[in-house]
């Protein structure tokens, strides 16, 4: 497995460095408890140093304080349509999996057929996973996969009972593959303006990785 990550620059956490200090500039250097308590970011291709800081398949995910949902929604229906983007949330109040529900959702064709595909920096938390099972049950016509690169607090007994309670509503379970990250490089990802899109180049441990989390998962789901 990976070993433990030094700790992110706020640039690669999504967050602005506050490099100018001293006493010769007059900005002041803003303190994590003067920013708003909670955001969602929406769009449709993030940024490339927060993918490969926040979607890569660490053991121990230090400083990844973010959720990271890049999602495809095929609706089948009189009107047919695909639709993809990205949400991102600061884990301070509702999550990326909440605001999907709350704000994604709701835009697409009522009572069509919606196939949706996730692909999630993390596994969703106990609360997130409840919701995401109301949502099922609540809406036949709602088919989910979720493609995680990390599982969250996989070890702890209640997230362990609220993964095996969102695959008894219906979800669809998967670790990310290589294979994977690599689609969401090339579909959810930016690229610089005026260069050819640049070939994913994936990290020395993505293959051990995506084994380890595959074998855990399905000890739990077992």
């Amino acid at each position: 497995m990976a070993e433990k990550q030094e700790e992110p620059s706020n640039a690669q956490n999504g967050e602005p460095d506050n490099a100018e200090e001293g006493e010769g500039k007059k900005k002041k250097k803003v303190k994590r408890e003067d920013l708003p308590p909670f955001e969602i970011v929406t769009g449709e291709r993030l940024p490339a140093i927060f993918f490969k800081f926040q979607f890569r398949n660490v053991e121990y995910s230090s400083g990844r304080n973010k959720t990271f949902l890049c999602y495809v929604v095929e609706t089948q229906g009189k009107e047919a349509a695909t639709s993809r983007g990205y949400l991102e949330d600061e884990h301070a109040a509702a999550h990326a999996e909440m605001a999907f529900f709350n704000t994604i959702l709701p835009t697409c064709q009522a009572g069509a057929r919606h196939d949706v595909t996730w692909y999630v920096s993390s596994s969703p938390c106990v609360t997130c996973a409840q919701r995401i099972c109301e949502a099922l049950r609540k809406n036949k016509g709602l088919r989910l996969t979720i493609m995680v690169g990390r599982l969250f607090m996989w070890e702890e007994p209640e997230m362990q009972a609220a993964l095996r309670s969102m695959k008894e509503a219906g979800c669809k379970l998967r670790i990310m593959k290589p294979q994977d990250f690599e689609y969401v490089w090339k579909n959810f990802v930016e690229q610089e303006e005026g260069e050819e899109a640049k070939s994913f180049v994936p990290w020395e441990d993505i293959q051990e990785n995506f084994l380890y989390y595959e074998e855990k998962l399905a000890e739990i789901l077992h």
